[in-house]
């Protein structure tokens, strides 16, 4: 009997990482029925994501965008469990001709992965940067938008401003302080990266027609169990986050995108599932969202 299909809905082959193996780790992910999104952070990580898509013709994907902490130069330290990721950051310029040209390419399956992040260590310019990182994101899922592609957002420490945003966005900027580009246009789709929110957030982001995205957090932190159990399963991704985020029983290891059968494995036995309807139902959320 053939596995079925899983698709890790966010990953990052193209990040450093992986830069003496990444193909090695692409091919025996397709070979145990895996396929993957890579998911850029700035330009140089979005252009990888597209070239290695390109080498596969089925089962490897591009998403192409600017990460909010590479908005400023700045030393990202962080520590989850049992692991502790630190890497340097320099501060890149959003050009929305430049990211444009990579979106249009018909490997690439969304936009992100974008958002907000207020983990932010320079507290005197904590205010601009946090007003930079919300109109980057606006022109950003304009550009989601205008290529009728689906967003992938990240969020950390943001929640309540980020629903702001998307609601501003959505509604013609009627409650938003700066210029959304995208005034009155349709609906947004695409998905919550990592969410780590709480109920009433996971109800407000499933109200506008986003998924949710889960990963190895939750094989080793029964916080987000209750969510799970009641957010529908035709509204989850699976995602592992590799290089970062390894579920148990890899922690303190490079994570992989072999890896997500993991969270598939969690959500089945919090949803009292089976393992194989839980891989049937997200990898079709997968490809209904991102056409794949």
């Amino acid at each position: 009997m053939s596995k079925p299909l899983l698709i890790d809905t966010h990953a990052h082959i193209n990040f450093n990482p992986y830069k003496d193996d990444g193909d090695e780790v692409i091919k025996r992910t397709l070979k145990e029925d895996v396929w993957l999104i890579n998911v850029g952070a700035q330009y140089s990580t979005s252009r990888r994501a597209v070239q290695y898509a390109k080498k596969y013709p089925v089962g490897v994907y591009a998403a192409v965008g600017l990460h909010p902490i590479h908005l400023e130069d700045r030393i990202f330290k962080e520590s989850i469990d049992k692991e502790a990721i630190e890497f340097s950051s320099k501060k890149e310029e959003f050009d929305f001709e430049k990211y444009l040209a990579l979106a249009r390419d018909k490997k690439v399956v969304a936009v992100g992965e974008i958002g907000l992040d207020y983990k932010i260590e320079n507290k005197e310019k904590e205010d601009e940067i946090k007003e930079k990182q919300k109109q980057v994101f606006l022109e950003q899922i304009d550009l989601a938008r205008q290529i009728d592609k689906p967003a992938i957002i990240h969020c950390r420490q943001a929640y309540d401003d980020l629903l702001e945003v998307l609601v501003a966005f959505q509604d013609g900027c009627a409650r938003c302080a700066f210029s959304c580009p995208g005034a009155g246009s349709e609906q947004i789709k695409g998905v919550i990266h990592c969410f780590v929110g709480g109920m009433e957030q996971a109800e407000r982001f499933l109200e506008m027609g986003f998924y949710l995205g889960f990963n190895g957090i939750i094989t080793f932190s029964e916080q987000y169990d209750e969510i799970i159990k009641e957010v529908p399963l035709e509204k989850i991704l699976l995602e592992t986050d590799c290089p970062y985020l390894s579920p148990e029983p890899h922690r303190g290891k490079r994570n992989e995108p072999l890896y997500v059968r993991y969270a598939a494995e969690k959500i089945a036995k919090i949803k009292r599932l089976k393992y194989e309807e839980v891989a049937e139902q997200t990898t079709k959320n997968a490809r209904e969202l991102f056409g794949i």
